[in-house]
This record gives structure tokens, sequence and C-alpha cells, in this order.
């Protein structure tokens, strides 16, 4: 074996670039796969993260078209939360949504299960201006639960409360990168804020103060263009319209209450709320659900390009195989040599399939560093955690031994079949 090995490295020493070009299809290969593999974990881990970082007790509420899965609904909030879901593209009417009533009756008619019921309404960009300073914002409305929802940090004032829902007051919950660049980090509460959007001028009284947390998948954006949400009463933010109702709130679950179960119960109620309702329905969905259902297609979207990439090891594989092929040829004389001191099939066999494999496990270790490289860049850039699984990793690595004991087996063969008197022959 040791006699193999030190035979199959002084073939690739003596023939040093014609090593390299035929290493280079399984270093693409492995390394295309390992960095898909890692941004695919990373991405999942950040979502994952994200996800519980918005409580583990939501339940989401949607109101959806008839005759929708689970994974349509997913592909028609891309737009926004809250959101209706139709393939056909109808629009709900007031009656088709979900109302104050319905949300008071719902709270009425599971007191100790429901902690409370987020609903919020986007506003739109706007930007906050007093004279050179400025602060970019994206205008939610909300009401009282949003906070318990979004496990948003408050660090001074209060969050909108149920009274600025009711009387629909001109407050509003900034961010601390607002206070930052608006006031210089002075205490904002109780002071007026100019909100300049592109048909009006909005004035607010600043309420709270709440610590702006970074979701990941960010940019490089300064702290100065950084757009951050700006936080009014959802009934203010919805005053100018003549759509009240809402397509989408969320559910907080009580400590005491199972989510599982809660989902269910929630949407047999809802079932039969809209059971008159023809076209439109209640899609009642927990965190775990959405998570599963997204990992799940991140997952299907990593096999698939990964499989793509997987090509490039085949074409690597048959250069192993060509490039052992060229070697017996080349080495004819010497397995006549070889055979006619008495080697046998099993001899020769292990001197060409010990060279395969050496090839295609270097290619393969090269490709794994390349790959980890190229995905810590990668996440590095997107701002998400570097997640990296020894068992891919290693099987990456056992993949492409395999690589060289298959596409180095044929070559190998044809090596021990040669009639050792016509390899001494050979010129």
């Amino acid at each position: 074996m040791w006699e193999n090995i030190s035979l199959a490295f002084s073939s690739l020493k003596s023939n040093k670039m014609r090593a390299l070009l035929t290493m280079l299809g399984i270093i693409i290969g492995i390394m295309s796969i390992i960095a898909i593999l890692i941004i695919g974990d990373a991405m999942t881990s950040a979502v994952s993260s994200n996800l519980a970082t918005l409580g583990g007790s939501n339940i989401t509420v949607s109101v959806q078209e008839r005759g929708v899965t689970t994974n349509d609904m997913f592909a028609a909030m891309g737009g926004g939360m809250g959101r209706s879901s139709s393939r056909s593209g109808k629009t709900p009417t007031t009656n088709d949504l979900i109302s104050d009533r319905m949300i008071a009756d719902l709270r009425s008619n599971f007191p100790s299960a429901i902690d409370g019921v987020s609903v919020s309404h986007s506003g739109g960009a706007a930007q906050a201006r007093d004279g050179d300073l400025y602060a970019n914002v994206s205008i939610t409305g909300a009401n009282q639960d949003y906070v318990k929802a979004n496990s948003t940090t408050m660090l001074s004032g209060s969050f909108i409360s149920e009274t600025d829902v009711r009387e629909t007051n001109q407050c509003a919950v900034v961010s601390d990168r607002f206070v930052k660049n608006m006031f210089h980090g002075a205490d904002p509460i109780g002071r007026q804020v100019k909100i300049y959007k592109p048909d009006r001028i909005e004035i607010y009284t600043i309420i709270g103060v709440y610590r702006h947390e970074h979701m990941g998948f960010g940019g490089t954006v300064s702290d100065q263009d950084l757009t951050t949400t700006l936080f009014i009463p959802v009934t203010t933010a919805k005053q100018n319209l003549l759509e009240k109702n809402y397509t989408t709130m969320t559910v907080i679950g009580s400590q005491s209450s199972d989510v599982e179960r809660l989902t269910d119960q929630l949407q047999s109620y809802f079932d039969g709320i809209y059971e008159g309702n023809a076209t439109w329905r209640v899609s009642v969905s927990n965190f775990t659900s959405m998570l599963d259902a997204i990992n799940e297609s991140l997952g299907t979207m990593s096999l698939a390009i990964a499989i793509i990439a997987g090509i490039s090891l085949l074409v690597g594989g048959i250069g192993v195989m060509n490039i052992m092929l060229v070697s017996v040829t080349e080495r004819t004389r010497e397995i006549g040599v070889r055979k006619a001191l008495g080697a046998r099939n099993y001899h020769i066999r292990p001197q060409f399939v010990t060279e395969a494999i050496i090839i295609a496990s270097i290619g393969g270790i090269v490709g794994l560093l390349l790959g980890i490289m190229t995905g810590a860049i990668a996440t590095a850039i997107f701002e998400v955690p570097l997640v990296i699984s020894p068992l891919t990793t290693v099987g990456c690595v056992l993949f492409s031994m395999v690589i060289g004991v298959f596409f180095g087996l044929y070559p190998a063969n044809k090596a021990a079949k040669l009639d050792p008197i016509e390899a001494l022959r050979y010129e």
C-alpha cells in the first residue's frame, strides 16, 4: 500500500500541471457544493433565529381565497404581511375581512388561552426632517399588543396604548437610531417630530423609544441613512382609508396554552364564522409550520443547485479517468517489466486505483477549503451566521474519494490485463 502511495505521488510530482488540470473539475465541483450548502444552512439558521425573535407562541390568522394552499399563502405574503392571498386576483370586501368586532369576540371566547391580538398596517416610507437633521422611517400602524407579538424592547417611555388606538392619537414610538439622528441622543419623550410623506406632512408627539434590532440579510447602509420603523396607532394610520378592517392579525397564546392545540381551536372557530362565505376563508398557522415550510423551500432550492454543481464533479471524474488512461499508456513498458518479474493483476490494479484516489482526494480537500472560504465570504456579506456541518465536510471528501475509485477502476483494470509480452514490445 505505502509503495503504491509513493509511486502515485512520484507520478503526480513528475506531471504537476497535468495533475492540477485533472483535479480542477473535482475542485470546482466540491467547492460549489460546499459553498451552496453553507450558504443554505446559514440562511436557514438566520430565518429560524429571526422567526424565533417574533415569539414562539404567535399564531398568524390570515384571510385567504378558498383553495389556496399554505405555500401559495406564503408566496402571496412575500409582498408584505397583511396582504390577502388570492390566486384569481379577487379582492376581499369589507365583510370578508377581520373586523374589530370579530377581534373583541375572539378575546371573549378565548379569555385564558389568548394573551393578546396584534394588528398592524403599513403606512409606507417617509422621512423625518428638522433643518439639516433627517431620519428615514417606515411607518407602521400598530395596536397595544404589537409589542408582545414582536418582542420589541422599550428603552424609555411607553408603546402605543389602547387609549391611543381608541382616540386615534397623533403619537409615535421611535427607535434609538432615530433619536441619535434627530436629537443627538437627547431625551425625545414629549417632543414633536415632523414626518414628510410624498403628499403631506404629519406631526407626531414621541411617547416612547425602542431598541432597533438588526434582523440579518443587511447591507452596508450607514447609521444616518438606515431606515427604522416609526410606530403610530393603527387607527391613526388608517384614518384616511375607507377600509378599516384587517387581512391579517397575530394571536399571542398565553404561557399556559398549547400552541398547536390553540391553532387547531382557532381554525375551527374561524371555519364556523366563515362557513357561509363561498370565496374567502381564514387560515390559521403558527411559526412552527411556517418555519417548516420555509426550511423545506430553502432545502429544496439548495438541493437543486447542488445537483447542478454535482455535474462538474461528473466532468471532473471523467477527467480523472482520461488522465489515468493516458498514464496507463505512458507506463505500458513499466507494467510489462513488473509483470515479467512476477507481478500479478492484483499488484498492478491497486497502483492505478491509489493514484486516482489521491488525485480526487487532493482535489476534494482543496475544493472543501475553497468552498468554506466562499461560504464565509458570502455569509459575511449577507451578515448571517456561518454554519459548517462536519457531516457535510467529511461527506464531500469521502465522496471525492469514491469518485477516484469509480473513475480509476476502469484504467486500473486495463493496466492489470495488459499482456506482458505486448507491453514489453510497446515503444
